[in-house]
């Protein structure tokens, strides 16, 4: 069986530095934001390019503190409208509604999967006070688009890039650095896994900075002081270890994602699946490698017959869950087409060629 996504077979290659650490953290008897965190925020902060990088509990934390710290900083208010791509992961729309704001969802660009800037100005209205754009799957979104975009309507650009460690625009700058803030996860399925849940914002804005370190630890500028009303939503200590560990081998890591996507592209000869379209590839993380097919629910039995595991990201679009079922309209074709025929293939770490190989010819026989 070719699965899908084995963790233990990726995180094996660490376990001895794992156990390691884990002695050194249990001697110092630091468990909460010890030098493990902040080890992690100044790498993390180095690694993305930003000036500041402030560790918390997951990925939609992290979001929800970006929009949280701008409604103290008075840039944002209830009721303001965030646009949003249609075809994200929920936790991107989560975090607008669960921080009182309102979620405008725009269809995305058929090819790259991320949202269509000439879709926004039509969504623009005198509520509109952001855009958060997201990295899906790995390919930077449209930076010179939505820059122009944010600029012009003096909006504030928030990265969602909870799927995008290391993955660089076409002018160099990194995810991470590519907006006024950025949301990352590092639920273990990530290109940069925790152990458990855990996240991180990136920023260079010294006052958001500030604000998001007070409001993660429950509003505290002192042990017993607070000058803010706060949340407890600290990067744990333990999955900062860890992070530490694997953050010097996330660039190696993604080279061989991208290496292991080039052999799909290059074996893959079918003309029944649609290959990703990839701007570039160099840039590109591959956190997903995301075909399409019209028959894409009977290629995916196909598969499993055969001993491939895939997965579909994601099956069903927010506006049809029942959770936000107030979203839905019949303007987001685009979005329901790509979620009616998208199957992630394998794609990680713990992969050989030879398995690849297998994928792609099981479907060119499809």
């Amino acid at each position: 069986m070719i699965r899908f996504l084995d963790l233990k077979k990726v995180n094996a290659q660490y376990q001895k530095e794992f156990k390691k650490q884990f002695d050194n953290f249990l001697r110092t008897g630091n468990y909460i934001l010890g030098e493990q965190t902040a080890s992690f925020e100044n790498e993390f902060a180095n690694y993305c390019g930003t000036k500041f990088c402030i560790g918390v509990s997951s990925g939609l934390d992290a979001l929800q503190l970006i929009f949280e710290a701008y409604k103290v900083m008075g840039l944002l208010e209830l009721g303001d409208e965030i646009i949003v791509p249609a075809n994200t992961y929920i936790a991107s729309v989560l975090a607008i509604s669960n921080t009182g704001l309102k979620p405008v969802l725009v269809e995305p660009c058929i090819e790259t999967y991320n949202i269509n800037p000439n879709n926004i100005s039509n969504a623009i209205t005198s509520k509109t006070k952001a855009i958060l754009g997201v990295h899906l799957y790995g390919h930077v979104y449209d930076v010179d688009g939505l820059e122009k975009i944010s600029k012009g309507y003096n909006l504030l650009l928030i990265e969602d890039a909870a799927q995008a460690h290391g993955a660089i625009s076409k002018l160099g700058r990194r995810a991470g650095n590519l907006s006024h803030a950025a949301a990352f996860s590092f639920y273990p399925t990530k290109n940069l896994g925790a152990l458990g849940d855990a996240g991180a914002i990136t920023t260079n804005d010294e006052k958001l900075a500030d604000i998001i370190f007070k409001l993660r630890n429950y509003g505290r500028i002192s042990t017993y002081e607070n000058e803010i009303k706060g949340y407890n939503c600290r990067l744990d200590e333990l999955q900062a270890v860890f992070l530490n560990i694997k953050l010097k081998y996330l660039d190696a890591e993604n080279s061989k994602r991208r290496d292991l996507a080039r052999l799909y592209f290059r074996n893959i000869v079918s003309s029944k699946v649609l290959l990703p379209f990839v701007q570039n590839t160099e840039g590109h993380v591959f956190h997903l490698f995301v075909i399409r097919c019209e028959k894409r629910d009977v290629l995916k039995s196909y598969l499993l017959k055969n001993g491939v595991e895939t997965s579909i990201h994601y099956p069903i679009p927010i506006f049809s869950q029942q959770a936000y079922s107030e979203l839905y309209n019949d303007s987001f074709p685009i979005t329901e087409s790509i979620h009616n025929d998208i199957l992630s293939l394998p794609l990680n770490t713990s992969l050989s060629e030879s398995e690849i190989n297998i994928v792609s010819t099981l479907i060119n026989k499809f």
